[in-house]
């Protein structure tokens, strides 16, 4: 036998946002009270447990029903992959109002939406892996190389206990002229121009590799 499984989602932890307005649809679109999971928290945040407790409590057959696409996934690509999993488990998902009310992959007519909705999120994906190798060609053709900053070394270390004694010194100015970030140079010196211990760390490596 096969169930409908209600899932609700508000934004605002405060009480000024209700489920009342979605509970109300997924109960209209025939599913019980007891089977309706919800959450308030932001659609971005993963640790979502009245989710969780839905896809937990989704059996082969069964359908996922949301009032809205916005109140499941967390972008596009987000949501492709969710329905994918659900798919794999050979579990519907329908959408009652919004953009994706046309969403019913119980239905062939709701796969092929859905299909577009993937191909789009594909396209997506490509045009942000593409507009990042043309900024990165772009930063190298003037010099600038990406990924991380460089670590600390002895020698950097030893500029910055010198810098880092001044009064007049700027440590964004510092970070950048040594390529290391604030937390990196404050993870060893302090503010004061002191060694911190990941500091004698790094001295003591350098002084036992010399030897």
């Amino acid at each position: 036998m096969t169930t409908q499984i209600g899932y609700a989602r508000v934004s605002k932890a405060d009480g000024s946002q209700v489920h009342d307005l979605q509970r109300d649809a997924l109960a209209a679109a025939g599913v019980e009270a007891d089977h309706i999971y919800e959450d308030t928290a932001s659609g971005r945040r993963d640790d979502r447990p009245g989710l969780a407790a839905a896809h937990k409590a989704l059996r082969r057959g069964d359908t996922l029903v949301v009032w809205k696409l916005d109140r499941l996934g967390r972008d596009l690509r987000h949501l492709v992959n969710l329905v994918g999993d659900l798919t794999r488990r050979e579990v519907g998902l329908k959408v009652l109002a919004g953009e994706g009310a046309s969403i019913d992959t119980t239905t062939a007519n709701g796969r092929l939406i859905f299909a577009i909705f993937a191909g789009l999120a594909e396209f997506e994906r490509e045009l942000v892996v593409e507009r990042t190798r043309a900024g990165l060609a772009s930063a190298r053709a003037r010099g600038r190389h990406g990924g991380r900053p460089f670590k600390m070394t002895p020698a950097k270390l030893r500029l910055a206990q010198a810098a880092m004694g001044k009064p007049d010194t700027k440590v964004a100015d510092l970070c950048a002229e040594l390529g290391v970030t604030r937390q990196t140079l404050y993870r060893h010196v302090t503010p004061k121009g002191e060694i911190r211990p990941d500091g004698e760390k790094l001295l003591g490596q350098r002084a036992g590799s010399s030897r």
